[in-house]
């Protein structure tokens, strides 16, 4: 079923043209990854999906009582709201009456003996039963405890930018829609987070569009690609890696024909200066295919971001780290951790948000001191350093005096002087573009414009934080290719899992309590290695107790006549007994469990505590029968 129906829509601001006649479709169900090169007005069209942005001609068709959701890459947030408030802050009915429904059980909590709002309470209670209101409570805050914010009352203006981001993206997640749009979802979400989306959205219901630079998420999520390109829409079905290979075909196609077209107008151009009249119609049909060859627009190659700068010379001695230790307010952030980092290493750092990865960036760029440790940097080391945050710009400078403030000439890998101009075209900075204030670029052309400034400074140490967050893929793929070449040292800290496995070659695993695990390889090699250490780890506990069970066997045996141990002896006397008590244990805990449904951080302890208690009470019958019948052969022996 046809959901949205764009025909012919443009968009432009001033003289630039962002969207010309673009015409799509979204069915029902489609699950569709949006990509092309920042700045080209990919947000921009999603805007204009969503109804918060108008567009200069066209026309969209909706299906009747069309719902659209949608998530920008920088959300507002009233600071002094709660967590839960901005969770429920749609307008539906459904999100209209969980609002209610906090806001009287907030009341209740400093006023419960009043008659009123107890009949108040009774009412919200019975439009949750009638919208099923109760479904959506739970839903948001699994999906919150799901993803790591676990206190639904804080005020957002205590929480973390990524925090933030998470609430938002949950805010979208439970509200109900015909069309899900989400601009860089998997910004701020650590590995485990953005593997938990993967799977909700593909268990989820109705159509989605989504912007993101995650090449293994839009692998793993999509089965059609749009891509923007010079303000056309190009439409692939199937996955990224299905659109890999059809655009490499069409730029195969595109290329051949226009390798026939110049053929075709060398042919014509050399026809023309043999000095031909336009007397005859046969000539001057001739003339006029020249004219229009001449004029034919062809769909050349995607333009791609060009980085090709020399680095400074990098000695042998290139950053230590000898028993680095660094607490914070009582928690233990790293603990006597060691490091050599070397010449064309290439370290990826990964964990989960907040567990000190960007603590030991600080360290090592000197940024703050470690409580024990020495960190000894060679003397020719030259650190640039790409980090998330691009707030220390000052947004009034013109683009090309923030990147001639690095170097007005670099030389590149040939050893050629390059101008700051020059590079800025290498950058997809066209010369109009580059006299731009940095305020009016996109939050990818500022990233884009940190990058390059970075790369200006010529280092021989990069440390890139966080470096996929709003760049576009096709800058990553050039920026990736860079990387292979570049003749220093690389400190990545990611979670892009697509970003990693193509440029690292170790991997510093923070663990939590400040453990520290180093492997060599890539993020895909040390994940298998962790399942792998996982699974030897279940097979030694299943050899070690089949040995026990094995060695009871030949005890038994060695035995006869049979008897009891004293241990055994023991157990069947008060075995009865113990189950008993576990199965009131466990008849407790599902009564506390059917009274917490509101408070999901307590449910996920009880559903622990519940597991274990079955896993207790199974092995108590296990035993039970193997006792009993033991029993009965001691017996009748």
């Amino acid at each position: 079923m046809n959901l949205i129906t764009l025909e012919n829509i443009s968009k432009s601001y001033g003289e630039k043209v962002l969207i010309k006649e673009v015409s799509f479709i979204i069915n029902d169900n489609e699950k569709i990854g949006f990509i092309g090169i920042n700045g080209t007005g990919k947000s921009t069209l999603l805007r204009i999906l969503a109804g918060i942005e108008g567009y200069d001609s066209g026309n969209i068709a909706k299906i009747s009582n069309f719902r659209v959701e949608y998530l920008p890459q920088n959300v507002e947030f009233d600071e002094d709201s709660e967590v839960i408030d901005q969770i429920f802050k749609g307008n539906s009915k459904v999100m209209s009456v969980l609002r209610d429904y906090e806001i009287i059980t907030k009341k209740i909590e400093d006023n419960s003996d009043d008659i009123n709002l107890q009949r108040e309470l009774l009412k919200i209670n019975e439009k949750m039963d009638a919208l099923n209101a109760w479904e959506a409570e739970r839903q948001a805050k699994t999906i919150l405890t799901q993803l790591g914010i676990k206190n639904f009352n804080a005020k957002i203006g205590e929480l973390s930018g990524g925090q933030k981001k998470r609430i938002a993206l949950v805010g979208a997640l439970i509200t109900e829609c015909d069309l899900l749009i989400l601009d860089e979802p998997t910004n701020h979400l650590d590995n485990e987070s953005v593997k938990w989306l993967e799977e909700y959205l593909n268990n989820r219901k109705g159509a989605l569009i989504m912007i993101t630079h995650d090449r293994y998420f839009l692998d793993r999520v999509t089965n059609r690609i749009l891509e923007l390109h010079n303000g056309s829409i190009y439409s692939y079905k199937g996955n990224y890696s299905m659109f890999l290979e059809a655009k490499a075909e069409r730029e195969i196609q595109n290329e051949a024909s226009e390798i026939k077209r110049q053929n075709l107008l060398r042919r014509e151009l050399a026809w023309i200066r043999r000095g031909a009249k336009a007397r005859s119609t046969k000539q001057k049909a001739r003339i006029d295919r020249f004219n229009e060859l001449s004029s034919e627009k062809v769909e050349r190659k995607s333009e791609k971001v060009d980085i090709s700068v020399s680095s400074s010379r990098l000695g042998k001695k290139v950053i230590n780290l000898n028993n680095i230790s660094k607490t914070f307010e009582g928690k233990n952030i790293i603990s006597d951790f060691s490091f050599i980092f070397k010449k064309e290493d290439r370290v990826g750092i990964i964990g989960s948000n907040g567990i000190g990865k960007s603590t030991l960036l600080n360290i090592i760029t000197n940024k703050i001191s470690p409580d024990s440790g020495i960190v000894d940097i060679g003397e020719t080391v030259k650190i640039g350093y790409f980090s998330q945050e691009y707030n220390h710009i000052d947004e009034n400078m013109r683009a090309i005096e923030y990147i001639r403030e690095g170097a007005e000439f670099i030389k590149n890998q040939e050893g050629v002087s390059v101008s700051a101009s020059k590079m800025m075209e290498r950058f997809l900075f066209i010369p109009e573009l580059q006299w731009t204030q940095i305020a009016r670029l996109s939050g990818g052309e500022k990233r884009r414009l940190h990058l390059l400034r970075v790369l200006m400074e010529a280092p021989n140490v990069l440390i890139l934080d966080e470096p996929t967050n709003d760049l576009d893929i096709e800058t990553l793929n050039v920026l990736e290719e860079y990387l292979e070449e570049f003749n220093g040292t690389v400190i990545v800290v990611s979670h892009d899992r697509y970003f990693l496995d193509k440029v690292s070659n170790e991997i510093i695993a923070f663990k939590g309590n400040g453990v520290i695990e180093k492997f060599t390889g890539n993020y895909t090699d040390y994940i298998e290695y962790v399942n792998m250490c996982s699974i030897n780890e279940d097979e030694n506990k299943k050899v070690e107790k089949k040995e026990k069970s094995n060695k009871e066997g030949k005890k038994e045996k060695a035995n006869r006549p049979l008897k009891f141990s004293y241990k055994e002896k023991r157990e069947y006397e008060n075995i009865e007994e113990w189950i008993e008590e576990a199965e009131i244990e466990l008849e407790e805990i599902q009564q506390k469990i059917d009274s917490s449904q509101s408070d999901y951080v307590l449910l996920q302890e009880l559903l622990k505590n519940q597991k274990e208690i079955e896993g207790k009470l199974e092995y108590l019958m296990d035993r039970w029968t193997y006792l009993t019948e033991l029993a009965e052969k001691i017996e009748n022996q």
